[in-house]
């Protein structure tokens, strides 16, 4: 691109994002961005300007899809934490579920979202709990075990979900079921099991008043509602058995005092627990709680390590079950299994201490979420302001400093911009995505043990890490190459910048080490060296050129392939020739000295090359192709 053109092209590019640009900030709607394009056209601007209009459109419509779908997942993640909260201040049954349903309903955009809990005395459910509900008889359903979706979630303990109920064979439809669905209008219908350990206790339900098809994750978000109504449920009959044990206790003195012990143990097991999770304890804090007040040695076992059937009893059941000599209570949280509570040489345990040991195992799982929902909170945050500083979007130097130092990461020190890839091909879609996670996960951890900062990005990994002192961006490449490839199991492909400083003050340095990383990147693959570690220092003026997907060795053949194919056949020195030629800056006398040859050999080997090549091989356009070719085939052939 010339040097004027350049400059043309870039005001057009720039005006052509800025009524995107306001568009996003003000958060508009997905149909006013044809506006600008339907403007330009009606105006009669020119083709070009219309194609960087669309090009542009097309960009921020992608950042206003990323934006929203960040607003969601926060908008969840925000509505499930209230409602855990509400859950650990559990007061009132009936004010937790509403608010449940309430959010289930206003994160899933339903006209209907609803309740219904299982009836053990009349055998089927009933309605509990109802969010946007109009419909008096709706209100008063009851549900037979595999009548109507609701009645065969319940009965199979598996979500079911129906774009269009009434028009959907698989229920078993009924007159008092169909006729209340009918009057209050709905259509689509999703409903998840709410479960306690393997029993069934009750459906949650959201509904539309239209045709609808709901998506996977939305079908994860409200599973995680029903874990928490669940939960709620759960606690609440344990808060009435506590006090329902606490009134037959106040009725029988002797009993008061057998039980005591009892007691006074759950109690302290109670107090030692919520302070370990105040304090922020582990899970080998936990088990060392539970076995001083067990008066027994508690262990933690990974899902691989405990005995595998005592294992899945436990969760099957929701209970710890007896193993030999031991007792082992699962560790779990919706249906993953994260490993368990070994009780030592146990053979009895009363009801109270089995309980004891069961609720130790609900806390280790909570801990054990809330450490992962930590890591992956740090890993959003680190990667929210590697692509701030990416995209330059924050240009306030204290604003990016407190957000560093957040992070221990100090953006005042020596920095590289690392790009990185794995070069494997995996099987499947599945697996190429499964490695993809690997990688970030690895590079998530190194940039947190290394003080920087990693994002995913261009479906690979960035990192902005710190240079060690007398350190250099090529041996920073090729450790975190070893590192990543190490922890993913595969080769992984990492390009470097040159070091850089002060990117609070100049966060617009770090797009354009960006962009230098992906051309290391680049020629490192084009290079054949996959699995390998390099910066822009390593390769010269070459680093410049090797950017995107250029065919070197088609390259290389199109511009000196007769002259390398003369030489292999003939066992001649064209090749060398020329390299000699340009370096004596084209004078066949310099030329002849370099190559110890008579002046006529240089001539007749420039007479051949002329025949190969065509007239005109030493205008300064050719000359200069020419000589790239001859640099590439240089570089490619020390690598063979």
């Amino acid at each position: 691109m010339s040097r004027d053109h350049a400059q043309s092209a870039a005001p057009l590019g720039t005006h052509a994002e800025a009524p995107f640009l306001e568009l996003l900030a003000r958060r508009a709607s997905a149909d006013a961005y044809e506006q600008p394009v339907l403007l330009a056209r009606a105006e009669g601007l020119t083709p070009e300007h219309i194609d960087a209009l669309d090009q542009a459109k097309r960009l921020a419509l992608r950042v206003r899809a990323e934006m929203e779908g960040r607003r969601r997942r926060e908008a969840e993640l925000s509505a499930l934490f209230e409602t855990a909260h509400d859950l650990a201040g559990l007061r009132d049954l009936d004010a937790v579920l509403q608010a449940i349903v309430q959010r289930a309903r206003s994160l899933l955009s339903t006209d209907v979202a609803y309740l219904t809990l299982h009836d053990e005395a009349a055998g089927d459910t009933y309605m509990r709990v109802t969010e946007g509900s109009v419909a008096a008889r709706f209100q008063q359903l009851r549900l037979g075990m595999g009548e109507g979706l609701g009645g065969l979630v319940a009965q199979t303990a598996r979500p079911y979900v129906t774009p269009d109920y009434f028009h959907d064979a698989r229920f078993q439809h009924t007159r008092t079921i169909d006729t209340g669905v009918r009057d209050e209008g709905l259509v689509a219908i999703l409903g998840v099991p709410l479960m306690i350990g393997s029993q069934v206790i009750g459906v949650l339900f959201a509904a539309d008043r239209r045709a609808r098809v709901f998506e996977r994750e939305e079908i994860a978000l409200l599973g995680s509602f029903a874990a928490l109504a669940a939960a709620a449920i759960d606690t609440a009959n344990l808060l009435t058995e506590t006090r329902s044990a606490l009134a037959r206790l106040a009725r029988a003195n002797e009993i008061i005092r057998d039980g005591s012990a009892v007691i006074e143990r759950a109690s302290d097991v109670h107090d030692r627990l919520a302070e370990l999770v105040l304090r922020g304890g582990g899970v080998h804090d936990v088990a060392a709680a539970v076995s001083q007040v067990l008066d027994g040695t508690v262990e933690f076992a990974e899902a691989d390590a405990a005995p595998a059937a005592a294992l899945e009893a436990s969760r099957a059941e929701g209970h710890a079950v007896r193993h030999e000599d031991d007792w082992v209570a699962a560790v779990a949280a919706g249906g993953e299994l994260l490993g368990a509570l070994v009780l030592r040489g146990h053979t009895r345990l009363d009801p109270v201490d089995q309980r004891t040991l069961e609720r130790a195992a609900m806390v280790t799982s909570l801990l054990l979420l809330a450490r992962r929902s930590a890591a992956e909170a740090e890993q959003r945050v680190r990667g929210e302001l590697l692509d701030d500083l990416l995209d330059a979007r924050d240009r306030d130097p204290r604003v990016l400093r407190e957000r560093a130092a957040r992070l221990r990461a100090d953006l005042d020190a020596t920095h590289v911009l690392l790009a990185a890839r794995l070069d494997g091909t995996a099987d499947d879609a599945d697996q190429e995505a499964a490695a993809r996670r690997r990688l970030g996960s690895a590079a998530f951890h190194l940039a947190a043990t290394r003080h920087g900062l990693a994002a995913v990005r261009d479906g690979g990994t960035v990192l902005l890490l710190p240079l060690e002192r007398g350190g250099s961006a090529t041996h920073l490449a090729r450790r975190t190459a070893r590192q990543l490839g190490t922890a993913v199991h595969e080769a992984v492909t990492v390009g470097a910048s040159a070091p850089f400083e002060d990117l609070a003050a100049r966060p617009d340095r770090v797009a354009v080490a960006h962009t230098e990383a992906q051309r290391c990147l680049e020629a490192l693959r084009l290079l054949g060296r996959a699995g390998d570690g390099a910066a822009a220092e390593d390769f010269g003026f070459l680093g410049l050129l090797l950017a995107g997907d250029r065919d070197i060795s088609g390259y290389v053949e199109r511009t000196i392939g007769q002259v390398v194919a003369y030489d292999e056949r003939r066992g001649t020195d064209l090749v060398r020739t020329l390299d000699a030629y340009f370096d004596s800056g084209m004078s066949p006398a310099r030329t002849k000295d370099l190559l110890h040859v008579h002046v006529n050999t240089v001539a007749q080997r420039l007479e051949r090359v002329s025949r190969l090549l065509g007239d005109g091989w030493q205008s300064p356009a050719r000359a200069l192709e020419i000589q790239l070719a001859l640099r590439l085939h240089r570089l490619s052939s020390s690598r063979h």
